[in-house]
C-alpha cells in the first residue's frame, strides 16, 4: 500500500485529526494513537455498537493503542523514544500546550529531524484568536458559513455537516503528504500549522464573488449557490418529501422545461440569479409539488437532468450506488464502516476493522523501543502510563 513503512504518532481527538489518522492507517501507515488516561472522548460520544461508539470505529479502525500520562516526564520521554523513528507527529491541542509539555516541534525535531509535525487547532498558531476554544460550530460561525446556512424562517439554522472539521482533516492531510514527498528529496521534515477557519475559509471560492467584487455581505436567497438560480434549488413534492436540481447550465434547463410543456420560460433561466428568475422558480415549485418524489423520479430519470432525491443519510447508506462502491462495507458483519474514498488501480487502500481497547499496545510497544519489563512496571508505578 501507499503508506507502507510510514510511522505516524497521532495525539489528536475527536475529528480531524483522528479521521485524518485513520486515511493513513488505510494505506498501509503505521499509527499509533496516544491517548490520555481517561482515552480518547469520542470512545465514549454517541450510539454504541458491539462495545465502540460508532464514531469511534469510524476514525480508530486499525491503529495501536497506548495510553500516557503526559503530565508525567517519564511519559513524555516515551514519546521522545517514540519520535526518533516516526515519520508524522499529529497533534490538535491548544497552542503552546505541546510546547510546555516538552513535546514541541523543537523538541521533537531535536531527536528525528526528518519529522512531519502537523498542529491543528481551531485558529492557528498565531493570531489574536489562537487561545479561543473552538469546535466545530463555533468555526463555522465565525467564518460566516452559519451566516449563509438559513432555515426557513431566514434565520441562521445549525449547519448538516461538520465542514471546518472536515476541511481541517483532508487539508492537513494533503499537507503532510506534500511535506513527505518534500522530503524524499531534501531529508528534512517541516512543521504544520493547521488552522480549520482557513481550511473552511480556502472552500469558499464559489461564494465570495459579493465580498471581494462588491465589498458586502452576500444576498443569500439571491445567490446561484443557495437557490437564488431557480436550476439550483431544493423543492418539496406532494408527499412532503423533496428533491434539488442541482446543476444551472442551460441545457439543463431546456431539457426539463422541454419535457414540461414550459420552454417559454427558458430565457428567464439565462439571467442572473435572483428576482429575474422568480418566474421559472414559482412554476417548478408548483410543479413539483403536484407528484410524488417516487413519481418524479419515474418522470425525470430518463432526463438528461441534473437532479437527486434528498434522501435521509440511512437512506443513502443503503443505496445501489454507495453498496456498489463500497461505502458501506460490513466489517464484521454487522458492524458497518465508513468505507475509503481514495481508490488506486495499484496498491488499494485496505479497511482493517480491527478497534484497540484503551492502552492496549501500550506495553508492545513499549517493549519495541526496547523498555524491559522492570522499566515498563517502574512507568506504570510513576503514573505514566
Amino acid at each position: 500500500m501507499k503508506l507502507e513503512g510510514i510511522r505516524v504518532l497521532d495525539l489528536s481527538q475527536f475529528l480531524p485529526g483522528p479521521h485524518l489518522t485513520m486515511m493513513m492507517a488505510d494505506h498501509g501507515a503505521e499509527v499509533i494513537k496516544i491517548e490520555p488516561p481517561g482515552g480518547e472522548p469520542v470512545r465514549q460520544v454517541g450510539l454504541r455498537q458491539n462495545g465502540h461508539s460508532v464514531w469511534f470505529r469510524n476514525t480508530h479502525r486499525n491503529k495501536r493503542c497506548m495510553a500516557l500520562n503526559l503530565k508525567r516526564q517519564e511519559a513524555v520521554q516515551v514519546v521522545l523514544r517514540l519520535a526518533r523513528d516516526a515519520d508524522v507527529f499529529v497533534e490538535a491541542f491548544r497552542p503552546g500546550v505541546m510546547q510546555r509539555l516538552g513535546l514541541g516541534y523543537e523538541a521533537l525535531r531535536a531527536v528525528n529531524p526528518r519529522i512531519v509535525y502537523c498542529s491543528i487547532s481551531a485558529y492557528g498558531q498565531t493570531g489574536p484568536n489562537s487561545q479561543k476554544p473552538a469546535h466545530d460550530l463555533s468555526i463555522q460561525a465565525e467564518s460566516g458559513l452559519v451566516s449563509v446556512n438559513l432555515g426557513a424562517d431566514g434565520a441562521p439554522a445549525m449547519p448538516g455537516l461538520p465542514a471546518a472539521d472536515m476541511a481541517g482533516s483532508l487539508m492537513a492531510l494533503s499537507a503532510i503528504l506534500m511535506a513527505l514527498l518534500r522530503r524524499a528529496s531534501t531529508g528534512n521534515g517541516d512543521y504544520i500549522d493547521l488552522s480549520m477557519q482557513d481550511a473552511l475559509l480556502a472552500w469558499t471560492p464559489n461564494v465570495m464573488g459579493p465580498v471581494f467584487a462588491e465589498q458586502r455581505a452576500p444576498v443569500v436567497k439571491e445567490e446561484r449557490s443557495w437557490g437564488g438560480a431557480a436550476f439550483y434549488g431544493i423543492y418539496a413534492t406532494a408527499d412532503g418529501r423533496h428533491l434539488t436540481l442541482g446543476g444551472s447550465e442551460i441545457k439543463f434547463a431546456e431539457n426539463l422545461l422541454a419535457a414540461l410543456g414550459r420552454s417559454d420560460l427558458l430565457d428567464d433561466c439565462r439571467q442572473p440569479p435572483g428576482p429575474a428568475q422568480d418566474a421559472v422558480r414559482e412554476f417548478l415549485r408548483t410543479a413539483f409539488a403536484s407528484r410524488t418524489l417516487m413519481q418524479w423520479q419515474t418522470f425525470l430519470t430518463p432526463l438528461d437532468v441534473c437532479w437527486a432525491p434528498v434522501n435521509t443519510l440511512h437512506e443513502a447508506l443503503h443505496t445501489e450506488h454507495v453498496r456498489a462502491r463500497g461505502m458501506r462495507p460490513e466489517l464484521p458483519a454487522g458492524q458497518p464502516h465508513l468505507g475509503i474514498p481514495i481508490r488506486f488501480a495499484d496498491e488499494p487502500g485496505r479497511l482493517d476493522a480491527r478497534l484497540e481497547e484503551l492502552g492496549e499496545s501500550t506495553d508492545a510497544v513499549l517493549a519495541e523501543l526496547g523498555y524491559d519489563l522492570p522499566a515498563i512496571a517502574a512507568l506504570r508505578a510513576a503514573g505514566a502510563l
